[in-house]
């Protein structure tokens, strides 16, 4: 694996650097400027970034030795063999960070959940420290839509203006037939009868038309 050594970060050529989404000052020693380049790991940091399309905030990349004992780091910590990083969670999920870290080839893990990061390096294979605690999903519980209150339903108001009025003009039509047959005496009602019919049909065609309209409003609306 290809590794890099610079004095200072700044020593480093712009012709060297491949990796568009992190600088060479994020990746050096935070004691002493000084950086060391494993292409294979940048590789695949670069390709974790990629992966999880949003930032990773590099609490640690490279530390000199001086440094990492400064620092409290393990004696043989990847840090100084620049395979390892410590990366923010603040801004990534750490199960689905865990996976894209692992799924692009890294293998070392360490868990810092009171510190808010998480250690990953090219490996062996090995994991440690306390898990993160699971965070909730960032999405909605979806609700079914809740049912319309009857008394204020307009499609039951129309429904029902409609259906009584129909019934109504019915038992006219009944009426009329009993009157035309059984009381003469009345006849000159009759026509009255009729008009009130007329009435009750057109009150039925209302109640139909506001029933119609209302269930298409409803269903523009996304409430059915």
């Amino acid at each position: 694996m290809p590794t890099l050594t610079y004095p200072h970060w700044r020593d480093v050529p712009a012709s060297a650097w491949r990796w568009p989404n992190f600088s060479a000052a994020e990746i050096a020693c935070r004691g002493t400027g000084a950086i060391k380049i494993n292409t294979e790991a940048m590789d695949k940091l670069q390709a974790l970034r990629n992966r999880l399309g949003k930032p990773l905030i590099v609490r640690s990349a490279y530390r000199s030795p001086e440094h990492n004992r400064a620092v409290g780091g393990a004696p043989a910590s990847k840090h100084m063999q620049a395979t390892a990083f410590d990366i923010a969670m603040s801004n990534h999920d750490p199960a689905a960070f865990e996976a894209a870290a692992r799924a692009v080839g890294f293998l070392g893990f360490g868990y810092y959940p009171r510190s808010g990061f998480m250690h990953i390096d090219l490996g062996p294979a090995r994991s440690w420290g306390d898990p993160f605690p699971a965070r909730p999903v960032p999405f909605a519980p979806e609700l079914p839509p809740a049912r319309e209150v009857l008394s204020e339903s307009r499609t039951l108001r129309g429904g029902g203006a409609a259906g009584a009025a129909t019934v109504g003009a019915a038992g006219v039509d009944a009426v009329r037939g009993v009157l035309a047959e059984t009381q003469s005496t009345i006849q000159p009602l009759v026509p009255y009868l009729d008009t009130l019919r007329w009435v009750l049909i057109a009150i039925a065609l209302i109640g139909i038309a506001v029933t119609i309209h209302a269930r298409l409003d409803d269903w523009r609306q996304g409430q059915r």
